[in-house]
């Protein structure tokens, strides 16, 4: 089977080893690579029960067959783990120039066993590991590590994976970052990183891989050359990126403000893309293989961050720092977005818990003193997160045993362990399913179906019929990540595109019905390592908050008796039983 190397590198980190293993093409006819690829690693190399920061949970680098192709938006990778933060499945992406390096070191899988008994920072190249001691990059942020790392391996193209001091620190939230702003941002995968003692990665080589129809790639890379010139969807992303969604989602009431509180937000102006664009010296960014552009890379002209660049910040940076804590100010929030990138730490989940601790303060359960708008207290806080300092070393633990220590569970706002993206369930019915039965927590891109509720493919309100439209979206979606595809090319290619890529890249002539099938084994699969870990129908739930406490001008909220017909339908779409168990083993999966 084209498309592929076959072979996984296997790093044995207590021991500075590595050993090559072979990949059959069965696990590829029925997972293809990327999330398929890594659950099925994961499953047969994580035993139940390990602890996340346990040197027995391995840490796994997945692509697919897409990847290092001139196929538009392949340029990601995956990083697959048990979660720190959720103790279930761990998958998160980034994207930025780091895949292609990956793929040209010759495999499909680079996984991390073991831990290191000092820093390290790993050399990866063609059939190579160099160790490198890390003791004098330990310590420092993101972005100096990067440079440093890059200089020391003096390979021109090399990509650089670190984590900053909240991955050193096992910050339960921590990032993997890459070129300077790309994170691997949600579960905690940098924490894992650090509990390994790995301060990073650099890989190189000339590896290439081989298409089966290299010319059918040539034709379809020009063919959508030219239509993403012309295509709204593109267009929209190259004039204002992921900030264009503040305006949408607060007009449909849906936009999460002051620790989820309410649904839009008075001053969303002030931290829309239409100020950014004003306001600040704005130019567009885009990863390899991609012609939407979607990044912004943003510098502050005035100011007491003059001069200050990064590149956002994104929608859900704007909603979690901008609407939960009720940061009007894009400077600060710009700031706010550094910091957390600098520490390696998501910014979703840095946001969500910053308002949970004005909450707190607000109601005297701990000493803190922080409110509103405070961007400078939420500054300190975040580096006293990183540092695990205060109630920061309470916050590094995740919402969980935040609300748990200051008795707030009632007011908490997370699935599984996990914050919601900024798509509020109580407007989006869509959404609820989607946060409840997500695999990695309170996740918004296992599907995106905001988007089918906010078009009008399918009324917001509607119940019944939904969990079919939402099981279209979420197979798709999981297709894009086992190729590995950026997410925003969702409304470019359907599933006839991807049946395309897929014959083109690895040979597989498939029909819609079978790369459906794919989709559901690896979501089946990652389902069984859930269910592995103790999860249940009853954790396939939302914050009590949801149901009980409407947002919005008609006063909106999510009913219980509709999340549990929502949750019977797709249970039996998938394949499972009434309590969400599957009922048939994955293949491949002794």
């Amino acid at each position: 089977m084209k498309g592929f190397f076959h072979k996984a590198l296997v790093i044995d980190l207590t021991n500075k080893r590595h050993r090559e293993e072979p990949i059959a093409d069965e696990v590829f006819e029925n997972y293809l690579g990327g999330k398929g690829l890594g659950v099925y690693l994961l499953l047969k190399r994580c035993r139940p029960g390990t602890d996340p920061f346990s040197p027995e949970n391995p840490f796994i680098i997945a692509l697919g067959p897409i990847n290092d192709t001139k196929i538009w938006g392949s340029s990601r990778y995956g990083v697959f783990t048990k979660s720190p933060l959720t103790g279930i499945f761990s998958e998160s992406y980034s994207g930025g120039k780091a895949a292609e390096p990956i793929s040209r070191t010759g495999y499909d899988a680079v996984v991390l066993e073991g831990a290191s008994p000092g820093p390290v920072f790993l050399e990866i190249g063609e059939g190579s590991v160099i160790f490198h001691d890390a003791s004098d990059i330990w310590g420092l942020d993101s972005y100096r590590s990067q440079d440093l790392i890059a200089e020391k391996v003096n390979r021109k193209g090399a990509g650089v994976l670190v984590i900053g001091s909240g991955g050193e620190n096992l910050v339960r939230f921590a990032s993997v970052v890459n070129d300077y702003w790309r994170c691997a941002g949600r579960t905690g995968v940098g924490a894992v990183l650090g509990s390994k003692k790995v301060k990073g990665l650099a890989f190189h080589g000339t590896k290439r891989r081989e298409s089966a129809q290299e010319e059918a790639v040539e034709n379809f890379w020009n063919e959508w050359a030219k239509r993403g010139k012309v295509h709204p969807y593109a267009q929209g992303y190259k004039a204002f990126g992921t900030p264009g969604l503040v305006s949408a989602i607060n007009k449909f009431e849906a936009f999460p403000t002051r620790y989820w509180a309410e649904g839009a937000m008075e001053g969303w102006e002030n931290i829309s893309a239409e100020t950014l664009h004003t306001r600040f010296s704005v130019k567009r960014r885009a990863c390899s293989r991609c012609f939407l552009a979607c990044g912004r890379l943003t510098t502050v002209t005035e100011g007491r961050y003059k001069g200050l660049t990064i590149d956002g910040p994104e929608y859900e940076t704007l909603y979690s720092i901008g609407g939960l804590c009720l940061v009007k100010d894009l400077g600060e929030i710009i700031r706010l977005n550094d910091i957390c990138d600098r520490l390696g730490i998501d910014t979703i989940t840095a946001g969500n818990l910053a308002a949970f601790a004005i909450e707190a303060s607000r109601k005297g359960r701990i000493n803190e003193r922080l409110d509103y708008g405070d961007a400078e207290g939420i500054a300190s806080l975040f580096h006293k997160i990183a540092r695990k300092e205060g109630v920061g070393a309470v916050l590094a633990e995740g919402i969980r045993y935040a609300a748990k220590e200051w008795g707030l569970e009632d007011i908490a706002i997370h699935v599984k362990g996990m914050e919601p993206g900024g798509y509020d369930p109580r407007i989006f019915k869509g959404m609820g399913l989607a946060y409840a039965t997500s695999d990695r927590g309170g996740c918004h891109i296992r599907s995106t179906f905001f988007r089918a509720e906010a078009s009008g493919m399918i009324p917001a309100d509607q119940i019944e019929g939904k969990a079919e439209l939402f099981l279209d979206f979420e197979d798709r979606l999981v297709v894009h990540d086992a190729l590995i595809m950026c997410r925003f090319y969702r409304d470019l290619y359907q599933w006839n595109e991807m049946l395309k890529m897929i014959a083109m890249t690895t040979g597989m002539d498939l029909t819609k019905d079978q790369l459906r099938r794919i989709a559901s084994n690896i979501q089946t699969a990652t389902r069984v390592f859930n269910v592995r870990e103790g999860i249940t129908r009853a954790d396939d739930t939302l914050p009590r908050r949801f149901f009980e406490e409407p947002i919005g001008s008609k006063r909106s909220t999510i009913t219980r008796e509709g999340l549990e017909r929502m949750k019977d339908d797709y249970y039996r779409l998938r394949g499972w039983d009434e309590k969400g168990i599957p009922v048939t083993k994955p293949p491949c999966i002794d």
